[in-house]
């Protein structure tokens, strides 16, 4: 075949590294989900919640099997589906309740495959719990009060505008990264347009959605890219240490789930701490 003839080359990914195309078509498909079930019939992103976080301990159940760390696999995925759906019926205290039992029943399920490795398997088994199912559990703690959707927007929205305002910025202007032997491509360009597009975003959000001052919006949104950016590090620093690129390959132009939860993850219990701070 001649090179007139080859065959064509796909476009290489962005200075993201994402194929960019494919990203922002599944993720406008996933939003749009979102949306539709927030407006329509929460209990149906209740659904999609703990359906996400059963997804993203799949992921990282085999993460750590191929670097040899044998999580408490049934214990695991019981307080996956179960955490969740507890706190949203039951609160904050059902919440924890069910986490501390967790301790107990992953501790006592690794003793009996003897104590080689107890320590690495144990001490895994409680990071993914703590990590994803109690960490997002707290999007449940939201979800169920009576403004419940109007959190849910707000959470979502100003994660979101971290992650654009932080793209465009750091594709644009980004030349200074933050932390480069982690995650090469975050600049403090980057950060910065997170942060402007985020409490740009929240002003108006909270006086619309709470008849909120504008302060509050203020450190809503100036604190929410924080700790976004530390969940994006943390992600990075996990996958570096699992020595994977992706969780999965679930999600087309993305990656794993857990490469989407990254920034989701630490805001959700920023969000409903804040939230719960200033508006009970």
């Amino acid at each position: 075949m001649s090179s007139a003839e080859a065959a064509p080359v796909e476009p290489p990914p962005s200075r993201a590294g994402r194929n960019l195309p494919v990203a922002i078509a599944v993720g406008v498909g996933l939003g749009a989900l979102i949306i539709v079930s927030l407006a329509f019939y929460k209990y149906l992103f209740a659904v999609l919640v703990t359906a996400a976080i059963l997804i993203a301990v799949w992921e990282l159940y085999n993460a750590f099997l191929h670097n040899d760390i044998k999580l408490a696999r049934s214990p695991l995925f019981l307080v996956a589906f179960v955490g969740p759906t507890l706190a949203y019926l039951y609160g904050v205290e059902a919440h924890m309740v069910v986490f501390g039992t967790f301790v107990v029943v992953a501790l006592a399920w690794r003793i009996r495959r003897g104590t080689d490795g107890f320590v690495k398997d144990a001490t895994g088994s409680l990071f993914v719990a703590f990590y994803l199912p109690f960490m997002v559990g707290f999007v449940m703690l939201m979800l169920r009060e009576t403004d419940g959707v109007a959190r849910i927007v707000a959470f979502i929205a100003i994660t979101v505008c971290n992650d654009v305002g932080g793209y465009f910025a750091g594709v644009m202007f980004g030349k200074h990264p933050i932390a480069p032997q982690i995650s090469p491509k975050k600049s403090w360009e980057g950060f910065a347009g997170s942060l402007i597009l985020s409490i740009a975003v929240a002003i108006p959000l909270f006086a619309i959605a709470f008849g909120a001052p504008w302060w509050q919006a203020v450190i809503f949104g100036a604190i929410m890219p924080i700790t976004a950016t530390a969940g994006d590090f943390i992600e990075s620093a996990i996958k570096r240490d699992l020595d994977v690129k992706d969780m999965s390959n679930i999600i087309p132009g993305h990656g794993g789930l857990m490469d989407r939860l990254d920034s989701l993850i630490p805001n959700a219990f920023v969000s409903w701490a804040l939230l719960g701070l200033f508006l009970g």
